[in-house]
């Protein structure tokens, strides 16, 4: 038996166990590569193995398996060049909440978003894996809000919020801008600087 099916029966007969590194390890048969066989539970089988970037309450090291159902894992379609192009076209940024990947999500704190490939007309609608299709969309929006698509804010209403913010806030958002667009932010900067005399 290899270390994925150890991993798997470890899971199911641990069902809505908070089980940590070590124990997986072990489960595996010790060997080093065990969370690269739980990612190809989650991404490849379908099982729902939650880690603290999904779940505030789970601590890094510790996973958590609530059902013993995969669920069909769409995605696995989807070529990595797919992956890549949607994620680059829409900036590593959900497409729902505006939260960017890796940051710490913007309504749990406790949480880094990690952005998954949502489908615009779902799958059981007749929606294909076409790059038209398909949007990042993070862990928070995508488990409860399936198939919307908010309005996304104007020039005006995004000024509005920014005002309201406080300056250091301000200021980060704007090290933010510089940084997602460095080249347009040297244009503005050569454009309004004054002229030697």
């Amino acid at each position: 038996m290899g270390a994925r099916d150890r991993l798997r029966d470890f899971f199911l007969s641990n069902l809505g166990r908070v089980l940590d590194s070590e124990e997986l390890r072990e489960a595996a048969g010790g060997i080093s590569e065990w969370a690269r066989r739980v990612r190809e539970l989650r991404n490849e089988e379908g099982y729902l193995i939650l880690t603290h970037n999904d779940r505030s309450d789970l601590k890094p090291g510790q996973y958590l398996l609530l059902t013993a159902k995969p669920e069909p894992a769409f995605e696995r379609g989807i070529s990595k060049e797919t992956r890549a192009i949607v994620l680059d076209r829409n900036g590593f940024t959900c497409q729902m909440c505006g939260a960017g990947a890796g940051e710490p999500h913007p309504f749990d704190p406790s949480r880094k978003t990690r952005l998954h490939l949502g489908h615009i007309i779902d799958k059981s609608m007749g929606g294909s894996d076409d790059p038209s299709n398909l949007r990042a969309v993070c862990s928070v929006c995508n488990e409860g809000a399936s198939n919307i698509t908010p309005d996304r804010p104007t020039a005006i209403k995004l000024k509005a919020q920014i005002r309201k913010a406080r300056g250091d806030d301000q200021l980060e958002l704007l090290k933010f801008l510089i940084e997602k667009y460095p080249a347009q932010a040297a244009q503005l900067l050569d454009r309004d600087s004054p002229t030697p005399l």
